[in-house]
């Protein structure tokens, strides 16, 4: 996955962490919203894990028809 994806959500859940504790009080609902602000971004990093993933295995299986192309000609 790509590190500033990563990097870049975990800032923006920071700064709403931030954010809602600014009135010094973290409510249930602030606690609620942080962790449902962490859980997305987990979704979203694995999403960007598996999309990763298989562009990888995209690749691969392009350069080896490529070889096999090359091999049967």
């Amino acid at each position: 996955m790509s590190d500033l994806n990563k990097t870049v959500r975990d800032t923006e859940a920071d700064v709403k962490e931030t954010w809602r504790k600014a009135d010094g009080d973290e409510s249930l609902g602030d606690k609620v919203a942080n962790a449902g602000d962490r859980l997305g971004n987990a979704v979203k990093d694995a999403g960007d894990d598996l999309h990763e993933g298989a562009d990888k295995m995209s690749r691969d299986a392009a350069y080896e028809q490529g070889r096999a192309d090359e091999a049967s000609r």
